[in-house]
């Protein structure tokens, strides 16, 4: 995987509609490193890719572009990522939990 971008349209590709049933979420992305925003925008079981902020963002997870890598191929572990200082979470918490549902790795 080489860009922030192919990170995050693999994110979408592994998405599970059934998990995203009656949702209206917004999932903001700001990866530090490379100064890009991405939102991923699920909506009653799809999900929609938009580049830039998304001032509507639930919550955004903050990180670098090697992090993001990592936790889409599976290689990190979110939550330990997490606990290490290598993500932050703005916003409502609870909600990045769901992302683990939404697109299982």
């Amino acid at each position: 995987m080489t860009s922030v971008a192919d990170a995050v349209k693999k994110m979408q590709e592994k998405f599970n509609p059934s998990a995203a049933a009656g949702l209206d979420l917004v999932f903001g992305f700001n990866i530090t490193d490379e100064d890009k925003h991405y939102a991923l925008i699920v909506k009653d079981g799809t999900c929609d890719l938009q580049e830039g902020e998304n001032p509507d963002a639930n919550c955004t997870l903050v990180m670098d572009a090697e992090t993001l890598k990592g936790i889409v191929s599976g290689e990190t572990d979110g939550m330990q990522a997490f606990m290490g200082g290598k993500l932050r979470v703005e916003g409502d918490m609870m909600l990045s939990m769901k992302l683990s549902e939404l697109f299982p790795s």
